[in-house]
């Protein structure tokens, strides 16, 4: 299967379905991904541009972003 032929069926599905998938397998592919330590600055854009185009205050984020347990890999 191709990039695009799984980008098509991803977008085919509902949006509960969409939902799930996100949730499922974000963490995952964030992992795999993490390896390239450029990446999560390609990333970031992208997951500000959602939370901006969503209509949340990225300073309601803050007190969310404080309260996460932070632990620094050895």
């Amino acid at each position: 299967m191709t990039q695009q032929e799984m980008t098509d069926a991803v977008m085919a599905l509902s949006l509960e379905e969409k939902k799930s998938f996100i949730i499922e397998t974000l963490p995952g592919l964030a992992k795999d991904a993490m390896e390239d330590k450029t990446f999560l600055m390609q990333l970031l854009p992208v997951f500000l541009g959602i939370v901006k185009e969503s209509g949340l205050d990225l300073a309601q984020l803050l007190p969310l972003l404080s309260s996460m347990p932070m632990s620094e890999k050895a």
